[in-house]
């Protein structure tokens, strides 16, 4: 029996350099270990390219309207009707089945504004070429699709829990500006050496309404303007695009006053109305959401406050009832007189 090889040694494996061991760097603290030292720290891995492909999209890095809803739906059957029972979003984040409907509603409002928009297209079309007939078209015709914005809007009260809604879908959504439970805002590790502040996903980055509010000449207060306008840099650029072109259009109010046009003066101030309706709806559907939701909340944990769960704040960080109504109004004090 041949047994040269028993005393053999094993053939030496080729070992990487030894190189000494330190804690930083493996991104481990001195102090706390694995532990992350600052959890209001956005951690560099995905901080950095959050913002690099936020910076591309000419979004601010943070979720916003187009994110949680212009893109994040998708049809069950691609024949079927635009109905809440055939939609379905793309990704799903906690709240389960009453945030998977706060999104599917907000995307059928969405749907039901698209006659509008076009509506307005032809509208300001219509105003250059000083053609009425073709206004007054577009003006029912942007009427009945704010009227059907409020219709879709109304499933909200069917699919999404008022409590699941105010405590777990608005804090989730809620951004680190104007934020009490974040005050100063969020670290980017590796962008930034102070904290950035973004606001919230809410329902004013939506470019639907401030695209009806410049065609109809819907000025607000100075407040409501600046947060308005701050909301359209959470908008995708070619949207916020289309609202600044809109507002640099000739005036619709103008042209109506001066035409002479009876019958487009009441097809507007029916537009203005049933938008004044549409956002008296919004109000109702907030104080169900966020007021009412808050009371039931402080009588559940008077024991265990917590200021930022109980705030009566919109997800984009305003004083929500006190925003809604002075647009609101605004929007009523808009409608035109023959003799204004």
């Amino acid at each position: 029996m041949d047994t040269s090889g028993e005393n053999m040694e094993p053939q030496r494996q080729t070992l990487k350099p030894v190189m000494p061991l330190s804690l930083g760097r493996y991104h481990i603290s001195e102090e706390y270990g694995f532990l992350l030292q600052n959890p209001l720290v956005l951690p560099r891995t995905l901080a950095i390219p959050f913002v690099e492909v936020s910076r591309k999209l000419g979004l601010p890095p943070i979720l916003v309207h187009s994110d949680l809803v212009l893109t994040n739906w998708t049809k069950r059957n691609p024949e079927g009707p635009w109905e809440i029972s055939n939609l379905e979003t793309i990704i799903s984040f906690p709240g389960g089945e009453s945030l998977q409907a706060f999104v599917l509603v907000t995307v059928l409002v969405e749907k039901a504004a698209v006659p509008g928009i076009k509506a307005l297209v032809r509208g300001v079309e219509a105003v250059l070429q000083h053609n009425q007939d073709t206004l007054l078209q577009a003006l029912q015709q942007l009427r009945l699709s704010i009227q059907d914005m409020a219709k879709a809007l109304a499933q909200m009260h069917d699919y999404v829990d008022p409590d699941i809604f105010y405590t777990v879908i608005r804090i989730f959504v809620s951004g680190w500006k104007d934020n009490p439970a974040m005050p100063e805002g969020l670290v980017y590790e590796g962008v930034a050496m102070e904290p950035l502040r973004y606001s919230g996903g809410s329902a004013a980055q939506s470019s639907v309404l401030q695209a009806f509010d410049e065609f109809l000449g819907i000025r607000h207060c100075k407040g409501s303007v600046g947060f308005l306008h701050r909301m359209r840099d959470y908008m995708p650029p070619s949207h916020k695009a289309f609202l600044e072109d809109l507002h640099s259009a000739p005036s619709l109010r103008d042209y109506i006053l001066t035409s002479g046009a009876g019958c487009c003066l009441m097809a507007y101030n029916q537009c203005v109305e049933a938008l004044a309706q549409l956002r008296s709806y919004h109000i109702n559907v907030v104080a169900r959401y966020i007021i009412s939701a808050a009371s039931r909340a402080r009588s559940k944990m008077l024991s265990h406050p917590s200021p930022h769960a109980l705030e009566d704040r919109g997800t984009g960080g305003t004083e929500v009832l006190s925003f809604l109504k002075s647009v609101r109004e605004k929007t009523v004090e808009a409608i035109l007189h023959p003799n204004a």
